[in-house]
């Protein structure tokens, strides 16, 4: 996704906390924990009914892909073998195999191509992300202050942490209240983790 696709998604976000979240495809109100769907042209996830979620698989070459909710913590991978700069990113494949970083930020998220072979090396040490679908899921990783996780999640999973940077984000450094609302998010990611995994 790009940096613009990006900056559409967070403003969509904003909108739909203020006037309610509704389908996407059908028009229809969600409430609460809903669905999602990636469109593949735009690669751009967009919230869904359960029963527009329905129509689509995670899996294929359609218009539309739904967005699973598998979140499995992985072993063997250290966000160190990744060879980013930061401490917190989220990788996703596209359907030719290739592989994006995506860094959130204040600003929203900024995005890098991954050496295809570092990324094929990184993959070669968790099964897991043999099976991680494109465009719908993503390594998440996190070395914030040391923690050393690593995810495959669903891909708004990745877009609610951006969220939660962009808008908690103070002063240079992100200020108290970031570093301890990301380590609540990836508390709940595990907790999240152990009943859907």
């Amino acid at each position: 996704m790009s940096t613009t696709a990006h900056g559409r998604l967070l403003r969509r976000t904003a909108r739909r906390r203020d006037a309610g979240a509704r389908c996407e495809l059908c028009g229809a109100p969600v409430q609460g924990e809903h669905g999602h769907v990636v469109d593949t042209r735009s690669a751009e996830v967009l919230c869904a009914c359960r029963a527009c979620a329905l129509l689509f698989e995670p899996d294929g070459d359609g218009h539309f892909l739904r967005v699973p909710e598998r979140r499995l913590r992985l072993t063997g991978v250290r966000p160190a073998d990744l060879g980013i700069p930061v401490s917190l990113a989220f990788f996703v494949t596209a359907p030719d195999g290739s592989a994006t970083a995506h860094y959130p930020s204040p600003l929203g998220g900024t995005r890098s191509d991954l050496d295809a072979t570092a990324w094929q090396a990184v993959a070669a040490r968790a099964a897991e992300l043999g099976t991680m679908r494109p465009m719908v899921e993503a390594l998440l990783v996190n070395g914030v202050r040391g923690a050393g996780e690593c995810w495959l999640v669903p891909i708004d999973d990745c877009y609610r942490l951006m969220a939660l940077v962009r808008g908690e984000w103070t002063g240079m450094s992100g200020g108290d209240q970031v570093w301890a609302k990301i380590a609540q998010y990836f508390a709940q990611l595990d907790d999240a983790g152990h009943r859907r995994g």
